[in-house]
């Protein structure tokens, strides 16, 4: 097994091109991943690209248009950026990603390029219409995520950063598990919502996500949420909404459970962002 650790980014995206290896930033997903194989008796040792030396893909910085969130970017990164209430929802998801150690290494990137249906990152990169950088081309979340645990980005592709557009509005996010922390998610809800100065919905995008081989957006319920004002949102949330939604059974609930418990963290995460409503949003 060979271990890469180049210092530049061309040097890294020359190396991916060149070489079949398995990308290492936090470490929270490859880790286990391997050690899961080697209980199972995989003997396959890939090599590895450390990309935690190259300084031009850490950080969380303000370009233009967009927030632009490096590759190295951590969930602590995230939690301790000054960040407008847009990204209030992804702050949220990542104060409930693992324990504190994990969050110190864990990346955004690295949760969005695992691609597992329970990530609670990847609802929120879909309300937020975020963008990625892969390998010097810009792909949308909506197209980044392909399947289970696929996702746009090739075999020799790297994920250099994700960028999310600037907007008004109010971002919010809705966890169900066994337990409130460390625990992956029954069912999840993201949410990026603006009113207007009459409590009317202007613009919403709500994301699902552990209810479907992939995160889905509810895009019935974003065109039948505009107009509407969020003190009467919840009421709206239907089964009909939901129809995209592809449960499945498991250990940690059955898919008609998820499916009710999606209805209720959407309908739930509607009345949190209403200002009247009592509830606060994260």
């Amino acid at each position: 097994m060979r271990y890469f650790r180049p210092a530049s980014l061309a040097d890294a995206l020359a190396i991916r091109r060149e070489h079949a290896v398995t990308v290492l930033a936090g470490g929270t997903d490859v880790y286990p991943a391997a050690a899961t194989r080697r209980a199972w008796g995989d003997p396959i040792r890939t090599d590895i690209l450390d990309i935690s030396g190259i300084a031009a893909l850490r950080g969380i910085a303000e370009e233009g248009d967009h927030w632009r969130i490096g590759a190295l970017a951590t969930w602590t990164d995230l939690i301790r950026t000054d960040l407008p209430p847009l990204l209030d929802g992804l702050k949220a998801a990542g104060r409930v990603v693992g324990g504190v150690q994990i969050q110190n290494r864990g990346t955004l990137v690295g949760n969005a390029c695992t691609a597992s249906p329970a990530g609670d990152g990847i609802p929120n990169l879909l309300a937020l219409d975020a963008v990625f950088e892969v390998s010097g081309r810009a792909v949308a979340a909506a197209d980044f995520f392909t399947g289970y645990r696929t996702t746009a980005a090739g075999p020799h592709d790297l994920v250099t950063a994700i960028r999310i557009p600037k907007r008004a509005g109010q971002g919010h996010f809705e966890k169900l598990g066994a337990r409130r922390y460390l625990v992956i998610s029954i069912a999840m809800a993201a949410f990026a919502v603006e009113a207007d100065p009459a409590g009317r919905v202007h613009d919403a995008r709500i994301a699902v996500g552990a209810c479907a081989a992939v995160a889905r957006r509810l895009g019935a319920l974003e065109a039948d949420l505009r107009g509407v004002p969020l003190a009467e949102a919840p009421g709206l949330v239907g089964a009909h909404h939901l129809a995209d939604l592809a449960p499945i059974d498991d250990v940690r609930a059955s898919a008609a459970y998820r499916m009710a418990a999606a209805r209720a963290l959407v309908a739930d995460g509607l009345a949190a962002l209403n200002p009247t409503s009592g509830r606060r949003a994260a």
